[in-house]
């Protein structure tokens, strides 16, 4: 990976709607069932919605019902961090983007979903773009 894209909260005010820069940047969520890519069968990569590094790739993506796009694997270890999150009265994995520490969601182990790697990336529509084949 190349070096961190680091900017100030008002360089990223300034290219982020205040959605993007609540979810992004101040770690919230978007409504359950309302992202634009919790449905989407298209295929491609999912980039971060703020610097554009490719996260995701489509055939990675699985419905797990949950009401956010899910992932069963990122498109390489190296594209994301993982933080313990004990906001909200539980201990959760935060994932962000590993080039500009973007908040994209959270991973969950051992649900149960019959994929490869028995993970589920949760994440964030408005915190990616859906780059097409």
């Amino acid at each position: 990976m190349s070096e961190k894209i680091v900017k100030s909260d008002e360089q990223w005010r300034a290219e982020l709607s205040a959605e993007e820069f609540r979810v992004l940047r101040e770690a919230g969520t978007e409504a359950a069932f309302a992202g634009e890519y919790t449905d989407t069968e298209a295929n491609g990569v999912y980039a971060c919605r703020a610097c554009g590094a490719e996260l995701f790739r489509s055939d990675a993506k699985f419905h797990s019902g949950c009401g956010w796009p899910s992932f069963f694997t990122p498109l390489a270890a190296e594209t994301i961090t993982e933080i313990k999150d004990m906001s909200h009265g539980m201990v959760r994995t935060e994932i962000r983007c590993a080039a500009c520490d973007s908040h994209l969601g959270h991973v969950f182990e051992g649900e149960g979903y019959k994929t490869p790697t028995d993970l589920r990336y949760c994440i964030n529509s408005i915190s990616m773009t859906l780059i097409s084949d």
